[in-house]
């Protein structure tokens, strides 16, 4: 199991309402509604991963994100999960704010660009690092901006969000020394003021 998904399925209370944006296949989903006996739903662009969540019993609905959530009224599930996505979308600020708006809680995951590795690959090689949680070449890469801890930590500073829980997250567990350098991922939970 993906150590993000063990965490999130901690975080998650049982029975919760979940909403996860840019599921992709659905195996978070479907983790959590048997381990945590979650009432869950996606939202999935990509038509290839919404049959495979449809295809595993998950309500999915074909959406872009980036356009709202218009159809949720305010606070209508108790977490809103935005994991491993926020590196691949345009409007992350307005995507973050409708989650807080229908979610009682959000949970942000992304890979930290200013791991070591990543460093040390751009300034001893001079090129884009290719590691676990980046494993892309730049031609072929889904991520349109690069996320650094520090940077998520400053905007909920700047935005009021308030920052409930975080983790920091190696190769094979969790990273509590100078975590913008050496944790590969990220993981907030986040809720307004």
């Amino acid at each position: 199991m993906k150590i993000d998904h063990h965490i999130i399925s901690q975080i998650i209370t049982e029975g919760a309402h979940i909403l996860d944006l840019g599921c992709g296949n659905g195996e978070l989903l479907s983790f959590l509604e048997k381990q945590n006996q979650a009432l869950v739903q996606g939202i999935e662009l990509d038509e290839d991963q919404m049959h495979q969540c449809v295809e595993r019993g998950l309500t999915v609905l074909q959406g872009d994100i980036e356009s709202g959530l218009v159809d949720y009224p305010d606070q209508s599930f108790d977490y809103v999960i935005l994991n491993q996505i926020m590196q691949q979308i345009k409007k992350a600020d307005f995507v973050i704010q409708e989650s807080l708006r229908v979610g009682k809680r959000v949970i942000v995951g992304f890979p930290n660009f200013a791991h070591i590795k990543a460093r040390l690959t751009l300034f001893a090689q001079g090129r884009t690092p290719i590691n676990d949680a980046l494993p892309y070449y730049w031609f072929e890469t889904p991520n349109i901006r690069f996320l650094t801890i520090r940077d998520f930590i400053d905007y909920c500073r700047k935005k009021d969000i308030k920052i409930e829980q975080k983790y920091y997250l190696g190769k094979s567990g969790l990273i509590n020394i100078l975590p913008n350098l050496f944790a590969q991922n990220a993981l907030f939970v986040i809720t307004r003021h």
